[in-house]
């Protein structure tokens, strides 16, 4: 279900799994609800996480990290009205979402970053420098 990681400690938290499984037997039965895309990524120096969120503005988003959780938390609601001699027409549209992900001990959490690009929200969490990958040291004999 999630990708494997070398590191395997960046897992989404309980609340994300929490309408999926089978608690939901089918698609219909949550209708509306709307859980964003994730791709993580590892690598030597840090874990990215992207977020498939097209339409939405950077100030839509809210990142907060408490006790090793990264939570990403979107409300965006939308109001159209269309007055008219006849008629008043309104629209509203609403969409939310959250996910939150346990972040392990080895990455620096003040140094993380996320920009907002081309409906992509990416969250670069880089690792502290004791928990980085080292390649193989060579011991000369003396």
């Amino acid at each position: 279900m999630y990708p494997k990681l070398k590191n395997p400690t960046l897992f989404p938290a309980w609340t994300d799994n929490f309408f999926s499984g089978s608690m939901w037997p089918n698609e219909e039965s949550y209708v509306g609800l709307s859980i964003p895309a994730v791709n993580v990524k590892e690598t030597i120096d840090k874990f990215d996480i992207e977020m498939a969120v097209p339409g939405m503005e950077k100030k839509d988003f809210k990142l907060d990290i408490d006790h090793n959780v990264l939570t990403i938390s979107s409300e965006k609601i939308l109001k159209k009205e269309d007055d008219n001699e006849k008629f008043t027409r309104r629209e509203f549209s609403y969409t939310s979402f959250k996910r939150s992900f346990t972040l392990p001990t080895s990455v620096n959490e003040e140094a993380i970053k996320a920009t907002y690009k081309e409906g992509i929200l990416i969250i670069s969490i880089p690792k502290r420098e004791e928990a980085k990958e080292k390649g193989p040291k060579h011991i000369e004999i003396g």
